[in-house]
């Protein structure tokens, strides 16, 4: 194995968590020291206490699978020396969040519920960028669509998720929406890749693994030849599938979110170093998919930390160097910044 496991967890979360005794002063030190990093998917939502647990990172180790007579496979599991704290309260989810987006200079790009984006927003003006999700027309009308896209608040279009519908993302239903984010030059995060644990079947039962494909996304693109989209999850585990249609397209980027804390860690080092020896290492997007365990920002740093596979410059072009770009932000405007 290529990454030390203990490297990885230990150092990543005893750093999230704080080291006791640490002063204010070292703390703030620490926080102007740290080169800024850029998070693509974080989901903003109400948190049920009911529904928030702990989780151990890469629980997709061991996915042994059941019966329509037994007991159904859990999503997470909590069977590992030290789980990832779930945040109990919406309230105690965005304290914790804000504070560790400071401490290690996070920004983020969020999208889910329109009032707690703008709460986020409000707390955090400069860390925010708010995304305007939507996966089916029902949602909203296209002129609406249009209409928030517009107003300045929202300028990312994400997470679309027609695969939840058992739909694929080059669906005549969703063009015009695509449309309307090429007219307005707003890029677009659409999930691709798997729906973990075995879980899609009772949760989702539309949802179809065969709409994950990256190739799904080539009529869409061929219509909006000015679009610029990120697969997230980089649509894992089709790497070939993937590795082509970046090859052909030269604005398709993808995320690392939701499997790089959840998959095994052999698995999602070989899914990365694949990426980068295809000469992608510039379209790759530092992303979490967070929401409700603040501490997983610290995991999913610790997998990149730790990838001796690549060199810093890799690094920093993965956290932050590649969404400037990907997002037209300027790299001027983020605190701590570092060449």
């Amino acid at each position: 194995m290529k990454n030390n496991l203990f490297s990885t967890y230990g150092r990543f979360l005893l750093f999230g968590l704080g080291i006791m005794g640490l002063s204010e002063v070292s703390q703030a030190q620490e926080a102007k020291k740290h080169a800024p990093i850029i998070d693509v998917h974080v989901h903003a939502s109400q948190i049920n206490p009911n529904f928030a647990n702990d989780l151990c990172p890469w629980f997709l180790s061991n996915m042994p699978g059941s019966g329509p007579k037994q007991t159904p496979p859990s999503f997470i599991n909590t069977d590992c020396a030290r789980p990832l704290k779930a945040a109990k309260s919406t309230e105690e989810f965005q304290q914790k969040l804000m504070e560790t987006a400071e401490r290690l200079n996070i920004t983020f790009v969020a999208s889910g519920d329109a009032e707690i984006l703008h709460r986020w927003k409000a707390a955090a003006p400069k860390r925010v960028i708010p995304s305007l999700g939507i996966s089916n027309a029902e949602q909203m009308t296209v002129e609406a669509f249009e209409d928030s896209l517009s107003n300045g608040f929202y300028q990312v279009m994400g997470e679309v998720a027609p695969q939840y519908q058992g739909m694929s993302p080059s669906d005549m239903s969703l063009d015009e929406y695509f449309g309307v984010a090429e007219k307005l030059g707003i890029p677009v995060g659409i999930h691709m890749g798997t729906g973990g644990n075995g879980m899609a079947n009772i949760t989702s039962p539309k949802y179809r693994a065969s709409m994950g494909n990256p190739f799904l996304l080539e009529d869409m693109l061929a219509r909006h030849p000015k679009l610029k989209i990120w697969v997230m999850h980089a649509g894992y585990p089709m790497i070939d599938e993937m590795i082509a249609l970046m090859g052909a397209n030269a604005y398709v980027y993808v995320d690392l979110a939701g499997f790089i804390w959840s998959y095994p860690l052999e698995e999602i080092h070989m899914y990365l170093e694949r990426l980068v020896q295809a000469g992608f290492g510039k379209r790759i997007l530092y992303g979490t998919d967070l929401m409700v365990w603040p501490e997983l920002l610290e995991t999913s740093i610790g997998v990149i930390e730790n990838a001796n596979y690549l060199s810093e410059d890799q690094k920093r072009d993965i956290f932050f160097n590649n969404a400037v770009r990907f997002f037209n932000l300027d790299p001027s405007q983020f605190e701590g910044i570092e060449d």
